[in-house]
C-alpha cells in the first residue's frame, strides 16, 4: 500500500458502550438500548450494543421494533456524558498523531492520517491502529474498529464493509484490493454516500454494483447525476484526491446558522407561532456570541400526517442585522401570511444566512443607541447562560405550555443531556 495512508477509526455502538462502561457492564455481551423512557415505544433507539445487533435488532430501530423476547437494560440518553468520553478518545488519538492530521467525523469517528508516523514509531499502518485500539479499550474500556486505506474513502470503505468481518475488527484496503474484493459487493448502499435514492436511479438502468458503475458510460452518470457523478465514479475505481489538509484548509463561500425541532404532538396555528419565536430568540443569541449578522432567513414547516405539503419560504432583510426584534418581526410576518391556521404543525425548521458582522448599515429608521443596548442585553444574557445554565434566563414565552425551550435547553443535538 504505497503513498498516503489513512485510518478511520469508529467507536463501535458507542453511546450504547459509554451506558455499558457506566454500569460496569461488557459491551460486546450486555444487551442495552440507549432510548429516552419518557417517550413512547414509538422512540428511535439513538443505540443497541453489539450483543443485540448479533440478535437481528437493527441500529437506530424504534422501541417498539426490539423482540419481546429479548431481555435488555433501556438506559435515557446522556449527551453530555457522551461527549466527554469522545474528548477523552481524541486525547489518545493525539498521543499519537498531530491534531492536524485528525479529521473528526463524528462524536464516534475520525480519520487519521499516519503516513508520516510509521516510520517514527516501527509500526505498519495495522499496527498503530491496533495499538490506539488497545488503549481506548484499556483505559476507557470503548470497542473500536477500524479501516486503513491509501485515501480516505478507501479507509471509510475498509471499517463499514470489511473490518466486522475481520478478527481484530481491522481491515485494509488500496484500490486494486477493493476492486477485487468489492466491485461486485451489493448491496451498493453500503458504500459511503450512497444513499437509497442514489441505488434507485442506478437499479432504474440495471446497475447494482460498483463494478457495474466503473464500466458505465461517464456522460451517461454525469446525465444522469450531474456534478454529483464526479465522487460516485472515483468512488466506484477506489479512488479519492480529497486530504484531511484539504479538509482542514476549506473555507465555505457562505455560512448558515439552523435549528430545526420535531414537535412531540399536533401544535395549533398559534402554538407553532410560539416555537418559531423560541427558535429564532435561540438563533439570534448564537448571532452575538458568534460576532455574525443575518442576511436572509428561511420558513420551514411541515404539517401532521402530511395533509398539505411542506411549507419553505424566505425572505431577505433589509439590511444584515443581529437584531432579535427585527428578525423575529420578519418571522413572524412570513409564518403569519403563509403557515395554515387550520391544519395543525409538526416540524418547524428556521436558518440564517449570514456574514461577519464587520460593520452594520444602518437606514433613517434605525436608532443606533437602542441596536447597541439590545446587543449588550443579548451578551449579557449570555454570559449568564453560560456560567449558570442555558435555563438561567428565560422569556416569558418560555413559560407557556406550548413552549419547548426550556427542554431543549436540557438536550444535546435534540437528545437528553443528562445534566440539569
Amino acid at each position: 500500500m504505497g503513498g498516503r495512508l489513512y485510518l478511520c477509526i469508529d467507536l463501535k455502538s458507542f453511546y450504547a458502550s459509554v451506558e455499558c462502561v457506566e454500569r460496569g457492564l461488557d459491551p460486546m455481551r450486555a444487551n442495552l438500548v440507549v432510548a429516552d423512557p419518557e417517550r413512547e415505544n414509538g422512540t428511535v433507539c439513538l443505540a443497541v450494543s453489539p450483543s443485540l445487533r448479533a440478535a437481528g435488532v437493527r441500529n437506530r430501530c424504534r422501541v417498539y421494533e426490539i423482540p419481546p423476547h429479548l431481555p435488555y437494560i433501556m438506559a435515557s440518553p446522556r449527551m453530555a456524558l457522551y461527549i466527554r468520553y469522545s474528548a477523552d478518545i481524541y486525547s489518545i488519538y493525539l498521543r499519537y498523531v498531530a491534531k492536524e492530521d485528525i479529521h473528526v467525523y463524528s462524536v464516534d469517528e475520525a480519520f487519521l492520517d499516519v503516513t508520516g508516523y510509521l516510520e517514527l514509531y516501527g509500526l505498519s499502518a495495522r499496527e498503530l491502529a491496533g495499538r490506539m485500539m488497545e488503549d481506548i479499550q484499556s483505559l476507557l474500556g470503548i470497542p473500536a474498529a477500524c479501516g486503513v486505506g491509501t485515501n480516505l474513502y478507501l479507509a471509510k470503505v475498509a471499517l463499514d464493509i470489511c473490518a466486522k468481518h475481520m478478527p481484530d475488527r481491522i481491515a485494509s484496503l488500496d484500490e486494486g484490493g477493493y476492486r477485487q474484493a468489492l466491485w461486485d459487493h451489493r448491496p451498493i448502499t453500503d458504500f459511503w454516500r450512497v444513499g437509497p435514492g442514489t441505488a434507485r436511479r442506478l437499479s432504474g438502468y440495471g446497475i447494482h454494483t460498483m463494478g457495474q458503475v466503473a464500466h458505465t458510460d461517464e456522460g451517461f452518470l454525469y446525465r444522469l447525476f450531474g456534478v454529483d457523478a464526479e465522487y460516485l465514479i472515483d468512488h466506484a475505481w477506489g479512488r479519492e484526491p480529497v486530504t484531511i489538509a484539504d479538509i482542514h484548509a476549506y473555507r465555505p463561500q457562505s455560512r448558515s446558522l439552523s435549528s430545526a425541532q420535531v414537535l412531540m404532538r399536533d401544535y395549533r396555528f398559534d402554538e407553532g407561532l410560539l416555537v418559531m419565536k423560541e427558535m429564532a430568540d435561540e438563533l439570534c443569541l448564537e448571532l452575538v456570541e458568534q460576532g455574525l449578522a443575518a442576511e436572509s432567513l428561511s420558513l420551514y414547516v411541515g404539517y401532521s400526517g402530511g395533509r398539505l405539503p411542506s411549507l419553505h419560504k424566505s425572505a431577505a432583510l433589509a439590511a444584515t442585522t443581529d437584531s432579535v426584534r427585527e428578525i423575529t418581526s420578519c418571522l413572524t410576518q412570513l409564518y403569519e401570511a403563509n403557515v395554515s391556521r387550520s391544519v395543525p404543525v409538526r416540524r418547524i425548521s428556521l436558518a440564517f444566512q449570514v456574514t461577519e458582522l464587520s460593520y452594520e448599515q444602518y437606514d433613517l429608521f434605525t436608532a443606533p443607541a437602542r441596536r447597541e443596548r439590545e446587543r449588550r442585553l443579548q451578551e449579557a444574557v449570555l454570559d449568564i447562560k453560560k456560567k449558570f445554565g442555558r435555563n438561567a434566563v428565560l422569556r416569558g414565552m418560555d413559560l407557556l405550555r406550548a413552549a419547548t425551550a426550556r427542554e431543549r435547553n436540557r438536550q444535546i443535538g435534540g437528545h437528553k443531556s443528562g445534566e440539569d
